[in-house]
């Protein structure tokens, strides 16, 4: 997050000497359990067909198109009920016109008062086809006195219309080019990692990432080497998966990396020169099947970005990545950017788009 007037190191010095009683209150194990939702009545789940719609989207704490301080478009912090709620109307607008089986999600808030207390998990489970959902915080703290954004814990999400189990919150390495101080209190990010059970072919493991957006020391880099050596270790396993998230890196053959209009904060935390990561995706991308047609982004990149800080802007970069060890169905995958482009205009909803594609199971013969 980029602050608008105090900065990032300051903000969360404050935060450590607020919360020097519960110095623990952002310690997560390395591996442990994590969180599960499911609905006291559930949706009904379609016969097997052999195939599996999924979806990825980064849906920004339900923040739409607010002007919020840590993108230097404005000011604002913390949001009413209304205001939360109607965004995430709209985002499961979004959701249910897609209607995937599978959906990974990240920046997804369950008790911050930045959004209203509102648990994001239990609303759009209870507005939606699916059934169970699993949770890995990424940011925790009890009292954040800054901007007056006070409690907070955001992370991601794994939902699916099947039963999931094995559910475990994966830590990845620190960013180490800060202070241990400001280490302690920053975002922890992770993998979340589960398994669901779908009628009619079994298991399958399903794994989502939101990796380090704003580091200069590597650290990005060791979040996608962690997440292509979790997909290695499932694939030696003979586990069918499918995988993704927030990758914040562009895929092979990328034109532009650097110098992108809506990158208007000038402090230490500005995404917005990838040139030297143009090569951190390719070991995925060659190893296994992506939602991505790299031909077909070779040819037109821009079908296929994914994010803009300026929601009044255009969508300028792909950042948002799924991969499987079996195969999505051809031409399946599809970034919905507008009505001409996924049948519903998604740039008000986040600053995010969404991707899908069809999972084709029969991949795996069993």
């Amino acid at each position: 997050m980029k602050p608008h007037g105090m900065s990032i190191r300051s903000l969360l010095l404050l935060v450590a000497a607020t919360t020097a009683c519960n110095p623990l209150q952002n310690y997560f194990e390395p591996i442990e359990d994590a969180q599960t939702w499911e609905k006291a009545e559930k949706s009904p789940v379609p016969p097997y067909s052999g195939q599996l719609k999924v979806m990825d989207w980064n849906i920004k704490f339900g923040g739409g198109r607010i002007d919020f301080f840590f993108d230097c478009f404005g000011d604002r912090s913390v949001m009413s009920t209304a205001e939360v709620e109607s965004n995430l109307d709209g985002l499961i607008s979004k959701i249910n016109q897609a209607d995937p089986d599978i959906l990974f999600m990240q920046e997804v808030d369950i008790a911050s008062k930045r959004s209203a207390d509102i648990d994001m998990i239990r609303y759009i489970l209870d507005r939606t086809s699916l059934n169970y959902a699993v949770y890995a915080s990424q940011w925790r703290a009890e009292y954040i006195p800054s901007n007056g954004l006070g409690a907070m814990d955001s992370g991601n999400v794994l939902m699916s219309r099947f039963p999931m189990s094995d559910a475990k919150r994966v830590a990845l390495a620190p960013w180490t080019d800060q202070s241990e101080m400001h280490a302690q209190y920053y975002l922890k990010r992770n993998m979340l990692r589960a398994k669901t059970e779908v009628p009619g072919f079994g298991r399958l493991t399903v794994i989502t990432i939101h990796a380090e957006a704003y580091s200069q020391d590597g650290t990005k880099k060791k979040h996608i080497d962690a997440f292509k050596d979790e997909l290695d270790r499932a694939a030696a396993a003979g586990e069918p998966f499918l995988a993704g998230g927030d990758l914040n890196a562009l895929p092979p053959f990328t034109v532009k990396t650097k110098g992108f209009p809506d990158s208007v904060c000038k402090d230490e935390f500005v995404a917005d020169d990838y040139s030297a990561e143009t090569e951190w995706l390719t070991p995925l991308y060659d190893a296994y099947d992506h939602a991505l047609s790299i031909e077909d982004y070779k040819a037109d990149n821009e079908r296929w970005f994914t994010h803009t800080v300026d929601g009044r802007g255009w969508w300028n970069r792909c950042i948002d990545h799924l991969f499987t060890n079996g195969r999505f169905v051809a031409g399946s995958g599809l970034v919905h950017q507008s009505i001409a482009r996924g049948g519903m205009e998604t740039m008000p909803l986040s600053d995010r788009a969404p991707v899908t594609a069809t999972l084709d199971l029969t991949a795996w013969r069993r």
